[in-house]
């Protein structure tokens, strides 16, 4: 073979490999693209440096594929056993599933303040007890074997494990000069877009059957197991942290206290601003739990306008994640608004919605009542969190804001279980929902209108 042939031949040759390169570039273009994207807006502003971007990431996860297995259920055994049978079946799981979560949720803060080396191992668990349910659950919605319940109600429990371990590391990884507040903010709204991300490819996923979202959900899942462990290790680290209790003894507000009558000193610093925004956060996510169970069996009888269960279902829950999403936003967007204020406006307003709903019960207002609590459950969270950030010394604010998380879950399921209970008549449901907003609202409107009067604790910023 001459020069000049094997010049034309390794030209040739080079051509077909250059040709080669961008067809690949070309194919994994709209894949590395977003990927890129989605990198880019969860490490900006040195979320990348303090590990608070792998976080942001790790929730966007746990978004989708929660919402992978409320699709596979959303349509398949739920709606073809009887409801007064899918009631007494969900109240006896719940009781047996949930009750040892009820009695372990009030030493999970504790726990965490106890054992805070295993904090990424805690979420990585969560994540990978959601996998394993969920091949549990690809085998009950084709039987309509009774695993379903149990399973389907312990991917709640680990969800709302996971939220409070979360919680608990969110302070950990704040960058400089960003605010528990905004960085929150930011956890939320990710979340938020991946599970508005994976919710139509779970639809096309259920298309074809509904043990297949499960599947997804299974290897989302087992993603996020492996996500958790890389977070950074100082997540694990308790250095400079201390016990917090959620009192508002006077004589306990000014930093750390200890007497001697205590067995087990701890410290009492939250303030009465933290504990009373606490009740009226308590109250809205009770009113979530309530809403979530209560609607899902009254709209398998009585659908919104006429449509299916699953479509009065599925707009439900598109108005309270929108109202969420709103919500999460404004939070964002009021920066050093007195946290307060808007704890008692925006529990004033689901209070009113709740109120009309009972009066004028119809399929715009309970649309309006499911947009407006998650509007208020987000602004309310954010200004908990701001409340925390402002009053709860660094020492302790991360034991306080995972034992906060704790107690508003357990609210979550006391509300579940008296949506469960409740009788299957609209107005009648609407009439208890308002009842826990207004408990939640006349308990501690007094309170948290005082602290704002004060000024509350020396504040720092917030946004």
């Amino acid at each position: 073979m001459t020069g000049a042939e094997r010049s034309e031949q390794r030209g040739g040759s080079g051509r077909v490999t250059g040709a080669v390169r961008s067809v690949g570039r070309a194919l994994h273009l709209p894949v590395t693209g977003p990927a890129r994207g989605i990198r880019r807006a969860t490490h900006a502003q040195g979320a990348g440096e303090s590990g608070l971007g792998k976080l942001i990431e790790l929730h966007g996860v746990n978004g989708a594929g929660d919402v992978m297995i409320t699709v596979s259920l959303a349509s398949t055994v739920f709606f073809s056993v009887p409801t007064d049978e899918a009631r007494g079946r969900v109240a006896l799981y719940l009781a047996i599933t949930l009750a040892p979560f009820a009695l372990l949720a009030p030493v999970v803060g504790p726990l965490l303040d106890r054992l805070p080396h295993g904090r990424r191992a805690a979420m990585a668990g969560a994540m990978l007890a959601r996998a394993f349910l969920a091949l549990i659950l690809v085998g009950a919605v084709q039987t309509g074997s009774l695993e379903l319940y149990p399973a389907a109600l312990g991917v709640l429990v680990a969800s709302k494990a996971y939220g409070v371990v979360r919680s608990a590391v969110v302070p950990r990884l704040l960058p400089p000069r960003f605010s528990l507040v905004k960085a929150n903010s930011r956890v939320t709204l990710c979340g938020l877009l991946a599970t508005g991300a994976a919710a139509p490819i779970g639809a096309g996923l259920q298309a074809l059957g509904p043990r297949y979202p499960l599947y997804g959900a299974f290897l989302i899942f087992v993603a996020g197991t492996f996500l958790s462990f890389s977070l950074p290790h100082k997540v694990d680290s308790a250095k400079g942290e201390d016990t917090a209790l959620l009192a508002a003894d006077p004589e306990h507000l000014h930093g750390p206290h200890r007497t001697k009558t205590l067995k087990r000193p701890g410290l009492r610093t939250v303030g009465p601003a933290v504990t009373h925004a606490l009740g009226a956060n308590a109250a809205l996510r009770g009113l979530s739990g309530f809403l979530i169970f209560f609607l899902a069996f009254l709209l398998r009888e009585h659908p919104l306008g006429g449509q299916s269960a699953a479509v009065s279902l599925g707009m439900v829950a598109v108005a309270a994640g929108t109202g969420n999403a709103l919500g999460t936003a404004v939070g964002a967007w009021l920066r050093q608004r007195a946290p307060e204020l808007i704890i008692v406006t925006v529990v004033a307003v689901e209070l009113a919605v709740a109120i009309a709903t009972a009066c004028f019960f119809s399929a715009f207002l309970i649309a309006c009542l499911a947009a407006v609590a998650g509007f208020s459950q987000a602004l309310s969270k954010l200004a908990l969190d701001a409340l925390i950030q402002r009053d709860v010394p660094e020492l302790v604010r991360t034991s306080a804001f995972a034992r906060s998380e704790t107690l508003l879950q357990m609210a979550w399921v006391v509300g579940g279980a008296v949506g469960i209970a409740l009788p299957l008549h609209g107005t009648l449901g609407m009439v208890v929902a308002a009842a826990i907003v207004a408990a939640g609202w006349l308990t501690t409107v007094r309170g948290l209108l005082s602290s704002a009067r004060r000024g509350g604790a020396p504040r720092t910023r917030v946004a």
